[in-house]
């Protein structure tokens, strides 16, 4: 996991803030100056945060809990998309769907009627159909993949959210809190750093930026995911080697038992013929 460079933040534009008229005073701590009236940001604190929130976020992949993206400005969509796509995470980019977190079973519901148009495909079912019905089971589950489509393979609560602009996704913050789920995420100098477990102070508008953190925290979750891998690994060979050792074993007391049978029955037949032998 690399450690983030202050000139790389800067270079990225990770510093600027927004207009001072529009500050949030709670993120006074990490408001270096003020300039032509913007906030700008202390890039070293933002990379002593990176560094924290990375951390934890590699250990909750590690641990095999899904992390769920958060952003649905336009800036961030397509950036959020590609990073969660690359580690294989879930991701909200477009409306974020009410009670996503605190309704999660009617959510899985409609997860589940996507899966059930798909096999009407399959089996034949959809052309049956008439054609009004079959334009209406389409475009349900276009409505359905666009505002679901990422969170398919997400079959229980997330570990955790990571969301760019919490003032945007304050009902994802709402709902996450409302269950003690951890929240991280990119806050500007307008957001209140207050109601995110793991803060990292940035610049959420411009694309180069949102860019730079989310390189760098999932970059640490994709060092999470391959240390699971090795751990499950090294477990399936510890267990293979414990299997073999165990048949081994086994093996051995077989033939240790049939030897002794083996033994126990010269032993009769010696007898017999000593007894044959007095007679």
């Amino acid at each position: 996991m690399a450690k983030p460079a202050v000139n790389d933040l800067l270079d990225a534009g990770v510093h600027f803030g927004h207009l001072t008229r529009k500050w949030n005073p709670n993120m006074a701590p990490y408001i270096y100056m003020e300039r032509n009236g913007i906030h700008i940001i202390n890039l070293y604190k933002t990379a002593a945060k990176i560094e924290e929130t990375s951390a934890a976020l590699k250990k909750i992949a590690s641990s095999g809990r899904k992390i769920l993206f958060v952003a649905t400005k336009k800036q961030a969509k397509d950036i959020v998309a590609e990073k969660a796509n690359n580690i294989n995470m879930p991701y909200i980019t477009e409306r974020w769907p009410g009670g996503m977190l605190t309704n999660f079973v009617t959510i899985r519901k409609a997860v589940k009627k996507m899966g059930a148009i798909d096999r009407m495909k399959k089996d034949g079912t959809f052309e049956t159909l008439s054609k009004k019905e079959r334009l209406q089971v389409d475009r349900l589950r276009a409505k359905l993949e666009k505002n679901l489509g990422s969170i398919v393979e997400m079959t229980r609560l997330p570990g955790a959210l990571f969301i760019v602009d919490t003032t945007r996704e304050h009902i994802a913050v709402k709902e996450a809190q409302k269950l003690n789920i951890p929240i991280f995420a990119m806050v500007d100098t307008n957001s209140d750093p207050r109601e995110v477990d793991f803060v990292i102070p940035s610049n959420d508008d411009a694309s180069k930026s949102i860019d730079k953190i989310l390189s760098l925290v999932t970059e640490a979750i994709a060092d999470g995911l391959k240390e699971r891998k090795s751990e499950k690994e090294g477990t399936s060979e510890q267990d293979a080697e414990n299997m073999e050792a165990a048949a081994i074993k086994d093996a051995a007391k077989d033939q240790i038992e049939a030897v002794a049978e083996d033994s126990t029955g010269t032993d009769d037949s010696a007898e017999e013929a000593t007894e044959e032998n007095k007679a």
